[in-house]
């Protein structure tokens, strides 16, 4: 295959691999508006609803470490179609749940099912594709990660106004199904019997300790996780530091929000572009160096501009669009040391980034002092912990 660009052929399976990757923004993103009306129907607290989040991220982290290397046994479709027959029932259960306990209990099975989708990609592309070509592709599949946080949250509150919080699981349950229909006659196997392997729960051990103790795969492996992370608690720090801060209005916010967010999905195809010619691993070292940079600078405004809303967007804009670059080439990086562990590998880069994402939205939150220092502070720990780590890569 040309390293120059993915050919026409595979067209098909990216856009196929691209829709998969959107059941956990899908999932997340979009019933975050219903969570009053969803505290309000089951008479809950505000903590009992957030748990039904919580319980999706445990269920994705646990998903993946699992039918991840069961993968690399069985071949990459039936855990597939597994997985989404899973989630489609759970979203189901979800739209019908009594109360809230058994709405807890269906996002952790909707998570389960859905991981499937990331970490089967995932592993899909690195079956086909060397390491340049992953890069690309992983480019491409960022555009449905860019766009499904942006679009969601507004379809869901268009949901809810129009029909209440359980079509938002109908609809879960509807992109379920398309997608068993996608994967069914859009998307062939991709790994040939005898590259699987015959062991069992020991064998997938071995996996995880042969890829534990390479020093190269968790380098990038965390690098791409922290830097996912500091996403995270830009996310979850912005609407607190636009708002109440800066004194924002909420569509003063979410027009921000979209832009940065527009320049993230924009920079991920530069960086497909730009690998015709360049190294994945100088354009990392070039990104990284720039995020490092601008999470110390925003500390620094935060620290001596704190009232000043404007140098704080304007670093932001320079900060998230390098996630564009970062991203695919450390988990094209990490995945080129899989070997025969592809599922393995797969599992343990989406359970790692899974974790601290989770961690540091928590960080902030725990940090919260009324200022935006915690966001701040997060960001900035999370990408000097990437520089440091990915050094460690050499």
């Amino acid at each position: 295959m040309e390293t120059s660009g993915i050919r026409r052929e595979h067209l098909r399976l990216v856009a196929v691999l691209g829709t998969l990757t959107a059941f956990a923004p899908l999932s997340i993103d979009m019933y975050l508006p219903a969570f009053p009306r969803i505290a309000a129907h089951f008479h809950a607290s505000d903590g009992a609803v957030q748990a039904t989040l919580a319980a999706f991220l445990i269920g994705m982290a646990m998903g993946q470490s699992v039918l991840g290397p069961l993968s690399d046994r069985t071949g990459r479709l039936p855990p597939l179609v597994f997985g989404i027959g899973i989630f489609v029932l759970a979203s189901v259960f979800a739209a019908l749940a009594p109360n809230i306990e058994s709405l807890i209990v269906a996002r952790f099975l909707q998570a389960l099912g859905g991981c499937t989708g990331i970490v089967t990609s995932r592993a899909m592309v690195r079956d086909l594709f060397n390491e340049r070509e992953s890069a690309q592709v992983y480019s491409l599949l960022m555009l449905v990660m860019g766009v499904a946080p942006i679009l969601a949250p507004l379809l869901g509150s268009f949901l809810i106004i129009r029909f209440d919080w359980p079509m938002i699981f109908w609809l879960l349950a509807g992109f379920g199904t398309l997608c068993l229909a996608l994967v069914t006659f859009g998307l062939g196997e991709t790994l040939p019997r005898e590259k699987r392997h015959a062991g069992g729960v020991a064998h997938v051990l071995r996996a995880y300790v042969a890829l534990m103790g390479d020093r190269a795969f968790l380098a990038f492996t965390l690098a791409n996780a922290c830097i996912s992370a500091s996403m995270f608690a830009y996310i979850t720090g912005s609407p607190f530091v636009f708002i109440e801060i800066h004194g924002f209005t909420p569509s003063q916010f979410a027009m921000t929000f979209g832009s940065i967010a527009a320049t993230f999905i924009l920079m991920a195809q530069v960086n497909a572009y730009l690998l015709r010619t360049l190294s994945g691993r100088l354009i990392l070292k070039i990104a990284m160096t720039v995020h490092l940079c601008a999470a110390l600078a925003l500390v620094a405004v935060v620290i001596f501009l704190p009232t000043h809303a404007l140098p704080l967007m304007a670093l932001l804009f320079l900060l998230v669009p390098t996630l564009g670059f970062i991203g695919s080439n450390a988990i094209a990086a990490a995945m080129s040391r899989a070997g025969a562990n592809v599922g393995a590998a797969a599992a343990l880069t989406g359970v790692i980034q899974f974790a601290m994402a989770g961690a540091s939205g928590a960080a902030v939150g725990a940090l919260n002092n009324g200022t935006a220092m915690p966001m701040a502070l997060v960001i900035a720990g999370l990408s000097i912990t990437a520089s440091l780590v990915r050094l460690a890569a050499r």
